[in-house]
């Protein structure tokens, strides 16, 4: 496990889940957030899809919107 020292499961799942939703915040898709966290947190990407799509199940219409939002913002910057 990487994140810092105190390293007990849950803990860990909440700071991917912290930077998960960092992630969002810049509006990007499971993908580009497996890659980024990969790359700057040394979170596998494994664990981010899991803990994702844990979200995803709990947040349905959250997420919904999400999607809807993306696809709105990637055709918007495409005309």
């Amino acid at each position: 496990m990487a994140l810092g020292d105190d390293s007990s499961p849950a803990s860990y799942i909440h700071k991917v889940q912290h930077l998960i939703e960092k992630c969002m915040t810049f509006g990007m898709s499971m993908e580009e957030c497996m890659e980024a966290l990969a790359k700057r947190a040394d979170v596998q990407p494994v664990v981010t899809s899991t803990v994702w799509k844990e979200l995803e199940k709990e947040n349905k219409e959250f997420f919904d919107q999400y999607k809807q939002w993306r696809l709105a913002k990637g055709s918007a910057g495409s005309s």
